[in-house]
């Protein structure tokens, strides 16, 4: 399948990890039992995030793979829709494209059942055909702990993280799903490999508990600093985000910014649509509250909405939400 013309700019975000179709329900607080209609959107974390950076006027490009069929077709014209970089996805003969179904019960129920992931495509990345001079070029290059889940893809991120030595700004998702992994203690062997690497690290306190076994939020950031990280951003829920950086005195700075107020529609987009804000808030510049609450705002503007991609908020939709919002 033709991606993009391969002689256009080098993306400011590359992005590696999972990809599928995303079939979501058109009626809220019903069991799948019962739903007679459904949405049909791109999806995959690392995918929405490019696509999230896309919107906010990032070029952007991801590195994953489809199945060779009408739905991994689908999902190459989505991608060129929202205007991201589509040459790094090619077609895994044989598998199919994976599908995602959820159930919407609003604030904070929203069970997912995946379906074609046994293995998906995405987790099917070799590390012989990842083009490393496009990772060594991104400005800002985002894997997720999914990707380590099993190989090659292991393999390929890995390899990936190392070819970046110290390019730019490497980003780890501590995306944490336990249906990929054996364990809880296998998937935190594995990040803990990933994370000497990294630059950035953004989980909730679930996935940090995994990646390096704290739940407290300064702790956990603590550790992870300690593993090598120099931006730990630890979501925690109703209590905001933690955001703490190490300084060139060997200090750390930290802001602690609140949730922004929404009327929650479906969850699972939110965080990320945080990350793409983050890489866009990196890419910026910007002193570390600005860009936490930036972040806080464009998930809480995905959380009000039904579709993950398709949701994603531009840069001035999310600074119109920080003005509605000032002092929340």
């Amino acid at each position: 399948m033709p991606g993009h013309d391969t002689t256009t700019a080098a993306p400011e975000v590359l992005t590696m990890g999972r990809i599928g179709v995303d079939v979501y329900p058109l009626q809220t607080g019903v069991s799948l039992r019962e739903v007679t209609t459904f949405g049909r959107y791109l999806g995959g974390s690392a995918t929405n995030v490019a696509v999230a950076a896309a919107r906010h006027g990032r070029r952007s490009a991801v590195i994953t793979r489809t199945g060779d069929d009408p739905f991994g077709a689908f999902l190459h014209d989505a991608l060129r829709g929202f205007g991201v970089d589509d040459r790094h996805v090619t077609a895994v003969p044989g598998l199919a494209t994976p599908v995602v179904f959820c159930e919407i019960f609003p604030p904070d129920d929203f069970p997912l059942y995946f379906y074609g992931r046994d293995p998906a495509p995405d987790l099917c990345i070799r590390a012989d055909e990842i083009d490393l001079d496009a990772v060594r070029a991104a400005e800002v290059f985002w894997v997720t702990v999914t990707g380590l889940s099993r190989e090659p893809s292991r393999e390929a991120t890995l390899a990936a993280l190392a070819a970046r030595e110290g390019r730019g700004t490497t980003v780890l998702d501590l995306d944490y799903r336990p249906m990929f992994w054996e364990s809880r203690e296998e998937a935190r062997r594995r990040v803990r490999e990933a994370l000497p690497h990294v630059d950035v690290a953004v989980g909730n306190l679930d996935e940090c508990d995994t990646a390096v076994g704290e739940r407290e939020p300064q702790a956990a950031a603590r550790a992870l600093h300690a593993a090598g990280v120099r931006l730990a951003v630890v979501k925690q829920g109703p209590a905001g985000v933690l955001a703490s950086e190490t300084t060139g005195s060997g200090g750390t700075t930290q802001v602690e910014v609140p949730p922004v107020p929404v009327e929650v529609v479906n969850g699972l987009g939110a965080g990320d649509a945080f990350g793409g804000a983050l890489c866009h808030a990196l890419l910026s510049g910007w002193e570390l509250e600005r860009a936490m609450r930036f972040c806080n705002a464009a998930g809480s503007i995905v959380a009000g909405r039904l579709a993950c991609a398709d949701a994603m908020p531009t840069s001035a939709e999310v600074e119109e939400m920080l003005k509605e919002t000032v002092g929340a």
